[in-house]
């Protein structure tokens, strides 16, 4: 397929599954006509408000992704939840989960780098307290599209996404929670570095705006974004809760690995 078209939903989810689930379906219906892929942000299903809060803890079988299945399938669409806390044995991992045109449920990539931060002006996070980390990188087929899956604070390890150019990846998602201080100095342009690296499109679902939980708040940075390969912003969110849509094409892909063809170029493994 010549032409991807993705919708975004950019998102204030809180601690509470049915909320969340309620507020996507309601961005998901404002779609305008039929899109390949609809991306959710990181966190989507469930974002705590406080560290000390204890996060759900789904599997594939729980029936918490059937109106998203029903969904994919009637509309014969893919879907992709950005991340929502999966067990997998004994262990939690922050997961992506894809459900295809069909309504397959997928799970094959988990974060890899986990955000034990402490930022200056905002609290302190430690992702490593709940989560395990992912081992693996996982490129998926959607439409003879190859897509590279990540999630947020990977955004900052260039080596995963080195990893991508090399299949090459055609488009590479990566959904986020971003804080507002590194939001403000960083997110703009590591996904436009991401993006000119790698010379594929990147689409980014953010959480944003002020999420008001049981037990505390948190305020995430937003601006949800689709990059082309020459870095070149198509479309942007702001700062409140909505949908973006862009329509990519596999010509701008190649146009640009013509002009400056940085695989036949690489010296260092």
């Amino acid at each position: 397929m010549e032409h991807l078209k993705i919708a975004l939903c950019q998102m204030t989810s809180v601690d509470d599954v049915q909320t969340n689930i309620d507020q996507a379906f309601s961005l998901i219906q404002q779609i305008k006509g039929k899109v390949a892929l609809i991306s959710l942000p990181e966190n989507c299903l469930y974002l705590r408000t406080d560290d000390k809060e204890k996060v759900p803890e789904f599997r594939l079988e729980d029936k918490v992704f059937a109106p998203f299945v029903k969904f994919a399938q009637e509309h014969r669409t893919f879907i992709h939840l950005g991340s929502v806390p999966l067990k997998k044995g004994d262990e939690l991992y922050s997961t992506s989960v894809i459900i295809s045109d069909s309504g397959k449920l997928s799970a094959d990539y988990s974060k890899i780098h986990l955000f034990d931060v402490d930022v200056e002006g905002a609290r302190s996070v430690r992702e490593s307290h709940t989560y395990a980390h992912g081992e693996h990188p996982k490129v998926i087929e959607i439409h003879g599209w190859k897509v590279g899956l990540s999630i947020c604070y990977d955004l900052r390890f260039s080596e995963l996404f080195l990893d991508y150019s090399k299949y090459p990846v055609d488009l590479i998602l990566l959904p986020a929670a971003f804080l507002v201080p590194t939001g403000k100095a960083h997110w703009d342009i590591l996904l436009r570095a991401r993006a000119i690296e790698s010379q594929s499109f990147v689409a980014a679902a953010a959480q944003c705006g002020k999420h008001i939980g049981k037990v505390g708040e948190r305020t995430t940075y937003g601006h949800s974004m689709v990059i082309d390969p020459w870095g070149t912003k198509m479309v942007e969110a702001e700062e409140e809760i909505g949908i973006i849509e862009a329509t990519l094409e596999k010509s701008r892909i190649q146009k640009v690995r013509r002009q400056i063809p940085m695989k036949n170029h690489r010296r260092l493994n």
